[in-house]
């Protein structure tokens, strides 16, 4: 089965409320999105969100990318040849992780289609559903808790709580979390590397019988050495995030061992090729995986939810970026109840264009 078209174009998608981290704050995101063409009239989608400031590319510099004769080459290649064609473009663009993340996505999705089996099912599914977490920005605790209930009334099980920028009030956040809520919820928290050693200090030291989970990069990149002054137990739940964008950084924190998690978003590391690479490396080193996402399109939720059911030490998914969004260009992917993810079982992606 030939590949006949391609097609790339962005779109500004609103989000449904405005969201805080410890950079900046969100009221839309720019998504750009791929459309690959085969003969029989099937079409794979794929869907990029880079942040410039983790990996250097913008959405405007993705949809360059996908707009640039370099993409021609895949008119009349044959389906079949996807991961050699993703490895032809790896050599080319591996530098740039969005414009590899859409390529990457539409051809395992154009190619699940064909063969008509779901990707996750072409790779070998070892978890059938998990738990996702749904994020709360920074926001002052009474927001924070109110935003809480809502969460826990729409069948939330797991929060992922935004932190880095007030030690203290994050502590505080955490705590009547966990007083109001008891065990409801499992509760995840990512500083964006907004702490210093000391902050991180009194931040565990205030949480530490509120059962935190995961706690996303607390340092900048480059401090990962700062980590290792912190007891194993704090380690075992610190979790790589804008330190590891590509399978040489993976390589690098496997040796150093700062992190007992990696944080893989396709996004960072440039679509599910290359995330389960990472992945594999993650294995060998016994850390454990939390696949996360940025303010994506449900194309690219869906495909980072079918790589990381393929692994069997996927330990949490926090891919709740659709979620956000006032509007998509697509629907379906997968299925959300209870608070659990899981796929839909359409071939590929399981995806409908909207």
């Amino acid at each position: 089965m030939k590949i006949t078209a391609i097609r790339a174009y962005k779109k500004s998608l609103a989000l449904k409320k405005p969201y805080t981290i410890a950079r900046d704050t969100f009221t839309d995101t720019v998504n750009v999105f791929l459309e690959i063409e085969m003969t029989n009239g099937m079409i794979g989608l794929g869907a990029a969100c880079p942040e410039l400031e983790v990996v250097a590319e913008s959405a405007d510099m993705t949809l360059l990318n996908l707009q640039s004769d370099a993409l021609l080459w895949l008119i009349g290649r044959d389906i079949r040849e996807f991961l050699a064609h993703i490895s032809h473009f790896q050599h080319t663009l591996g530098q740039l992780p969005g414009t590899m993340a859409a390529i990457d996505i539409a051809l395992h999705d154009a190619f699940g289609q064909w063969i008509g089996i779901p990707i996750v099912n072409f790779y070998g599914r070892k978890h059938h559903k998990m738990l996702t977490s749904i994020t709360i920005g920074i926001k002052d605790v009474g927001e924070t808790l109110e935003e809480a209930r809502e969460y826990r009334d729409q069948g939330f099980r797991a929060l992922k709580v935004k932190t880095g920028r007030d030690e203290q009030e994050d502590a505080e956040r955490i705590i009547r979390l966990r007083e109001e809520f008891k065990d409801h919820f499992s509760i995840r928290v990512d500083a964006n590397t907004g702490y210093t050693t000391a902050q991180l200090r009194y931040f565990l030291k205030a949480t530490k019988n509120e059962n935190i989970e995961v706690i996303e990069q607390p340092f900048l990149p480059g401090k990962e050495n700062e980590l290792l002054l912190f007891e194993p137990s704090a380690r075992a739940i610190f979790t790589a995030d804008e330190s590891l964008t590509n399978v040489q950084s993976a390589l690098t924190l496997a040796k150093q061992v700062p992190y007992g998690i990696y944080n893989i978003k396709l996004m960072k590391c440039g679509g599910i090729k290359t995330a389960l690479e990472i992945a594999s490396i993650a294995r060998q080193a016994a850390i454990s995986l939390f696949w996360g996402c940025n303010d994506e399109s449900c194309i690219s939720i869906a495909a980072a939810l079918h790589a990381a059911l393929s692994c069997e030490h996927t330990r949490y998914l926090d891919l709740d970026g659709s979620f956000d969004l006032a509007e998509d260009l697509a629907g379906g992917g997968f299925i959300l109840k209870d608070g659990y993810l899981f796929p839909n079982d359409r071939p590929g992606l399981g995806l409908i264009r909207l």
